[in-house]
């Protein structure tokens, strides 16, 4: 995998360029690096590199232009963005730019090396922190505003779809019939806005609504 390196640190752009290919097996090699920004898309072309890593707190145009360039130019390149910060804002910017995947600077060339070759196999790559803040943040308010707005046996159903509980046992569970719970789960559906009921586990999830009664199920 050829990779270029555009960052405005020298130390930390040799760094990789020494650690990536022995700690990759040999799989890695830094084929080209540049503290310009505006150079990216340049670089990537003349070195047909596989994956271009970006750091985003760049002199303008700055990395996030330099991400977009890279996907205008070479499209088929895999971006990785890094920040010396796991910012979501910055984050979500480089992923909208193009980016692959988003890594914190402060990774050793060492833990660099297993998102790299996941980026280049076809994954996205974020912190577990940063990905589970971002799942926050995108909670629909909608959907909270739904939540609110239903009935308590409508969230108790809910609750009981969210946890992939049969038509049989919800029907034992409220003491109805199968052909009851069918009916209900389909007005469930249409109130929330979701086709499924993988959809409604999922947008559960999101809000808050937890299996247990807790949250907005209570």
């Amino acid at each position: 995998m050829d990779v270029v390196v555009i960052d405005d640190h020298p130390l930390f752009s040799r760094g990789l360029e020494l650690l990536l290919p022995p700690e990759s097996g040999g799989r890695v090699r830094v084929v080209g690096t540049t503290d310009d920004a505006s150079a990216a898309a340049m670089l990537v072309r003349r070195c047909h590199a596989d994956v271009a890593i970006v750091d985003l707190h760049m002199p303008p145009p700055g990395g996030t232009r330099a991400i977009a360039a890279i996907r205008r130019a070479e499209p088929m390149v895999r971006v990785v963005a890094l920040s010396g910060l796991a910012e979501a804002d910055a984050a979500v910017e480089a992923l909208r730019a193009g980016a692959t995947g988003f890594l914190p600077k402060t990774a050793s060339p060492e833990a660099l090396v297993r998102p790299l070759l996941a980026v280049l196999d076809g994954w996205s790559v974020l912190p577990e922190a940063l990905l589970r803040q971002l799942l926050d943040d995108a909670a629909p308010v909608a959907g909270r505003d739904i939540a609110a707005a239903l009935s308590a046996d409508d969230r108790r159903l809910w609750r009981l779809v969210a946890s992939g509980t049969s038509t049989v046992d919800i029907a034992t569970t409220l003491h109805v019939s199968e052909r009851t719970v069918k009916r209900l789960v389909a007005s469930l559906l249409r109130q929330l806005k979701v086709s499924t009921r993988t959809e409604a586990a999922g947008l559960a999830g999101r809000v808050g609504l937890e299996p247990d009664g807790s949250g907005l199920g209570r």
